[in-house]
């Protein structure tokens, strides 16, 4: 099949972040000045990133609430630390802030693998409903009081979607993939995931996935529209099926410590700025899916939405009916995100 080149249009936004759901350099994004309380922000992403323009904004409305008082450094590209590594100094107090993720929470506080659960959250509007309201509260004060950080908002990242590389292959429910070979980071939770959406999960790497895509080691991958795009899987794909299964977030977080040691004055002009640059960061992100599927289709694949009612009802069910999931999450935390659909 002959693709059509694809624009520019904010390429290189999303890079690496549904890939890690967690992100954690500096180069041109570091922050300089002589605030009197100076915090690091450390990501994996890229500068051109949506998620690292948020950082940015954030930086910047800081720094204007505060009149100098707070500075924010920002290292992008895992100058600073890899993802590994940023997790770990931000539990130790090494490292004042940076991305968690539900997927990474979970470990420690398995109830957060809700917000990370196929058809849990069906969008970005609902993902906010939810996460401040009441079941974000609770989940955030589980987080702070087991590992010591605190979350300090919920950051949409895009909605997680199939891609396939045989263009032929019709999918409508979970049923049509059966024995696709779909490619899930090496974790439980994710395995557990791609079962429950009817393929055959297969770990890859997901800087091998292109060439996994390309040789035929696996069939399928599943990552945010900007997420595929930056990574250039469309070019080694046929189709993108709507399945829209995750409502994928991060949380940008402080480490406890450093939190208590500020001034609470400081500390609503944190909280503030990044709930604006949430929501700038967010209608962005909204826009460029929308603008990708339509370039998808432009370039030659096929994009369009299977029967997500059965897939819903399928994956989300297999999740309900297993007691060894459901009894993770803190008591009536389901009914409360239904209710707030």
């Amino acid at each position: 099949m002959t693709k059509r080149f694809l624009s520019n249009t904010a390429a290189g936004v999303a890079l690496t972040l549904s890939a890690v759901l967690a992100g954690c350099g500096g180069s041109n994004d570091d922050t300089e000045g002589g605030g009197e309380v100076s915090l690091r922000f450390s990501t994996i992403l890229a500068p051109d990133d949506i998620a690292t323009g948020a950082i940015n904004r954030f930086a910047e409305l800081v720094e204007e609430n505060t009149s100098g008082a707070v500075e924010i450094q920002v290292f992008s590209s895992g100058s600073l630390y890899d993802q590994n590594a940023e997790q770990s100094a931000l539990l130790r107090g090494d490292l004042d802030m940076t991305f968690a993720g539900p997927q990474w929470v979970a470990d420690r506080v398995p109830a957060a693998e809700i917000v990370s659960t196929p058809y849990v959250i069906s969008d970005a509007e609902h993902l906010y409903r939810v996460m401040d309201g009441p079941p974000g509260e609770q989940l955030f004060e589980l987080v702070r009081e087991e590992m010591g950080i605190r979350p300090l908002t919920t950051l949409y990242i895009g909605t997680r979607q199939l891609s396939l590389r045989d263009g032929s292959r019709e999918v409508r429910t979970p049923a049509d993939l059966d024995g696709v070979k779909l490619r899930v980071p090496d974790r439980d939770n994710w395995l557990y995931m791609g079962r429950a959406l009817g393929a055959e999960p297969t770990p890859v790497a997901f800087g091998e996935v292109y060439l996994a895509l390309q040789t035929g080691t696996i069939d399928a991958q599943e990552t945010p529209l900007p997420l595929t795009y930056a990574s250039k899987l469309h070019e080694v794909t046929e189709q993108v099926v709507l399945s829209s299964h995750v409502a994928d977030s991060v949380w940008p977080t402080i480490n406890e410590d450093v939190w208590q040691g500020l001034d609470p004055g400081h500390q609503d002009a944190i909280v503030d700025a990044w709930r604006t640059a949430r929501d700038e960061a967010t209608a962005e992100t909204l826009a460029l899916e929308s603008d990708l599927a339509r370039q998808f289709e432009e370039a030659g694949l096929r994009v369009y939405e299977p029967d997500v009612d059965a897939f819903r009802e399928h994956v989300l069910g297999t999740y309900l009916q297993d007691e060894s999931i459901t009894e993770r999450w803190l008591p009536d935390m389901y009914d409360q995100i239904e209710s707030l659909r």
